[in-house]
Formats: structure tokens, C-alpha cells, sequence
């Protein structure tokens, strides 16, 4: 390993004087073999298949040290509620990692639902959360999810009882406030949607102007049978910082998934999904947005597979690329044997508005069943130079009809916001980007 990642590991191992709650055996052990495995292994390199277009030198370059309890004097819930949007339901706030209850608005719930900081959960029920915690890095171990194993100390976990419907969406906000120190958190969460359970998850990654960190965020969800989750993560971190994170989704029978992701914040981010559709009849949609701008660097690998028979999956993404800044999109769809009747789909669309902006797609398809349904497809282009002329003939001045276009490629994944107090945030945030981002003529 290089002497810049062993300097990166040196700082991140200072965190035993600032470990927080409940620590079993198991968890103890977990974190001595997550961090093991990361200082033999490595960290991941364009070399390396799945990390090829995700750069990683430029975070172990930056000695960064772990965040602790109550670190922040910046906030209130005003504020979090002015960056994050309210949404009219229960809200957790977590902070550097850690879950702060002062900041946080946990509504009146139905009976039996919770939500709650992920370390107060732990210390309840350690038995529930083993095989969650434990599970993303023992199946597939890369490097930041063997550093999350290893030194997450809170989140939040959503746990939904049998038949129950959460009208309003639980939002789950994560915020980083690190002052002058370059800080790195590990949030950790959990939703567990019991069978024949209906909600609404939302996630926000922000932070304060100006600060360098690094957010490494896990989120687990799993739906069991009949369950229903609609997902959604906005990602809007200050352009300093750091943004790694993976969203691991497990489906039983006939459940139905749906996420959708936006993506405008840090420097370098990559929000990598993987979806298993275990059991007959579950369905899973993927939608994403992604806006790199200036010298942003925006990552989007994506997994689904496809493990029981008559399953159905739908996925678009789309990038609109400005500045130098580069986007990526890296799908997959897994159809394993034995998964007959299966309907997947899988679309890449990109819009570039520069003659520096890059754009990586490469969507892919590994069938290992008969009698399945599957189609993939990419584009990347830019601006309809007819439709501008037919603006500017009616009166529009270039760049508004340049940038009317632009919203309008946008819009598609908009519309598909189905929380209408989410979706005029979002409508908010990407009419700021394009109105103040030149678009090149």
C-alpha cells in the first residue's frame, strides 16, 4: 500500500479514544477485521474493474481525522430545516455521524414504528442488528465499506411492524459541520420494512460552506414480503468534500423499491446502488440525476440483480455535464440461473454543455437464464442547435433558450418526484445550478 493511504489509515486510526455506545463482542471483532482487511488490501484504483472511473487519490491525499460526538455549535433545527427542506414528517438529523436529538423532529408515528439513532438501537437490540451490520462488508468488502464497518459509530434505523402505512416521508438528514478541521464520518443506516409495510425514506447529505470532509455513507434496506419503499437520496454536499456511499437493497416477494437519486454536491462522489430482487415478483425502479460542474466529479455504478424468477426492474439515469466537470454511469443487470421470466431495463442519457465536459456510460447486461426480457441502452449528446433556433425565432434570447432546453432534459426526472414538498426543493436546486453555471454557447 502506498505511503499516502498508509498516512490516510494512520489518522482514521486515532478513533479508538472516540468511540460512542454500545460495543458486543461481534461488533468488536467485526470492526478488527474490516480494518485488517483494508490495511492488506488497499484502497481501489482506476486499475481496479469496478473503481475505474471513480478517483480516489485526491481524498488519501488529505489527512483526515475522525469526527466525534458534539463537535458542531453552527446549527439549529431552523437552519437544518432551510437546507434540507421540511417535509412535514418525522425528521433525524445526524451530524458528523452522530445522531442529535435537539436537532432532530420525530413526530408522532404509527404504533410500533421507529426511528432512532442507530447507536441507541444497538445498545437496545444488539441481536436485531448483527447480521445488518455485518453483511455489506463480509459479502462484497471494498475499502469505505470495510472503513464504515470498522469506525461507523451512529446513524439512524427505521423499522417499520407488518401492515403498517407511514403516510408523510421519514427524512433522514446528514450533515456535515467540521469547522477548520477536515473531519471524516461513517453514517450508518437501516430501514427495515416488515411485510405488507408502505413508506416514504428520504435522505439529505449536506454540509457548511467551506469545510473539506469526507462522508462515508452505508444505507441497508431491506423489504420484506409485499413491503413498499419509495426512496429518495439528494445529494448536495459543499464542493470541497468528499462523498462515498453505498445503497444495498434487499427485496422479498412481491415487494416494490423505487429510488430516486440526485446528485450536485462534492468534489469527487460516488453513490453506488446494488439491489437483489431475492424472491418471485418483486419490482425495483432506479431513477438518478446527476450535475457535475466546474471540476466536480460524479460517480453512479449501479447493480441489480435479478435472483428469483418474474421480477421486474427499470432503470434511467441521466447526467447533464458542464464546465470540466465529468459524470459516470457504470450498470449492471445480473439475470442469474433460475430467474426466469424476467423484465429488466436499463437506460443512460447524457447531455454535455461544454466542450470539456466528459461523460463515462457503460451499461451492461449478464444474462445466465432463458426466457427473459432485457434491454440496455446509452446517448450522449448536446444541445439541439434547431431546437434553440426555434426559441430564438420566437423571441428567446440564446443562453434562456439554451437553458429552458437543459431544464426541459432535466425535467423528466423531476416529474418523477412523487413528495410534492420534496420535489419543489429539488425543482429549487436544479434551477439555481443551471441559472448560475454558465451553459456554453
Amino acid at each position: 500500500m502506498s505511503s499516502t493511504a498508509n498516512a490516510f489509515l494512520e489518522g482514521l486510526s486515532r478513533c479508538d479514544v472516540k468511540r460512542n455506545g454500545h460495543h458486543p463482542g461481534w461488533l468488536k471483532g467485526l470492526r478488527r477485521s474490516a480494518f485488517q482487511w483494508v490495511v492488506e488490501q488497499g484502497f481501489p484504483t482506476t486499475k481496479d474493474e469496478a473503481w475505474k472511473y471513480t478517483r480516489v487519490g485526491p481524498i488519501l491525499e488529505i489527512p483526515f481525522e475522525p469526527a466525534a460526538p458534539n463537535t458542531s455549535r453552527r446549527l439549529s433545527a431552523g437552519a437544518i430545516a432551510e437546507l434540507a427542506g421540511d417535509l412535514g414528517g418525522a425528521r433525524l438529523v445526524v451530524v458528523n455521524g452522530y445522531f442529535v436529538p435537539e436537532l432532530s423532529s420525530l413526530k408522532t408515528l404509527p404504533a410500533g414504528v421507529k426511528v432512532m439513532g442507530l447507536a441507541a438501537a444497538l445498545a437496545r437490540d444488539e441481536a436485531l442488528l448483527e447480521p445488518f451490520l455485518s453483511r455489506p462488508f463480509r459479502e462484497q468488502p471494498q475499502a469505505f465499506t470495510a472503513l464504515s464497518a470498522a469506525l461507523a459509530e451512529d446513524g439512524a434505523l427505521v423499522q417499520i411492524p407488518a401492515n403498517t402505512t407511514i403516510e408523510e416521508p421519514i427524512h433522514l438528514v446528514f450533515v456535515s459541520d467540521t469547522g477548520a478541521s477536515h473531519l471524516v464520518s461513517h453514517p450508518r443506516s437501516l430501514v427495515l420494512a416488515g411485510p405488507g409495510s408502505r413508506a416514504t425514506i428520504v435522505e439529505s447529505y449536506i454540509g457548511i460552506l467551506g469545510d473539506v470532509y469526507l462522508t462515508n455513507a452505508v444505507t441497508d434496506i431491506v423489504l420484506d414480503e409485499g413491503a413498499v419503499v419509495e426512496h429518495y437520496k439528494l445529494q448536495n454536499e459543499n464542493q470541497t468534500a468528499f462523498h462515498i456511499a453505498l445503497l444495498d437493497v434487499r427485496q422479498g416477494r412481491g415487494s416494490r423499491f423505487s429510488s430516486h437519486s440526485l446528485a450536485l454536491g462534492a468534489s469527487t462522489a460516488r453513490h453506488e446502488v446494488r439491489v437483489r430482487l431475492e424472491a418471485e415478483g418483486a419490482e425495483v425502479t432506479l431513477n438518478g440525476l446527476y450535475m457535475p460542474t466546474n471540476e466536480q466529479h460524479l460517480d453512479n455504478p449501479t447493480t441489480i440483480e435479478h435472483a428469483a424468477p418474474r421480477c421486474t426492474s427499470r432503470e434511467l439515469y441521466k447526467g447533464i455535464i458542464n464546465g470540466h466537470g465529468r459524470g459516470s454511469f457504470d450498470g449492471q443487470i445480473i439475470v442469474r440461473p433460475g430467474a426466469f421470466k424476467t423484465d429488466a431495463s436499463q437506460t443512460n442519457k447524457n447531455l454535455l454543455l461544454s466542450e470539456s465536459a466528459q461523460v463515462d456510460t457503460r451499461p451492461r447486461l449478464q444474462i445466465f437464464a432463458d426466457d427473459v426480457k432485457c434491454t440496455h441502452g446509452a446517448a450522449v449528446g448536446q444541445i439541439d442547435e434547431d431546437a434553440v433556433f426555434y426559441l430564438r425565432s420566437r423571441g428567446v434570447p440564446r443562453g434562456a433558450a439554451r437553458g429552458i432546453l437543459t431544464y426541459a432534459f432535466a425535467s423528466e426526472m423531476l416529474g418523477r418526484l412523487r413528495v410534492g414538498a420534496l420535489r419543489s426543493h429539488v425543482e429549487r436546486m436544479v434551477a439555481g445550478r443551471l441559472t448560475g453555471v454558465r451553459v456554453a454557447a
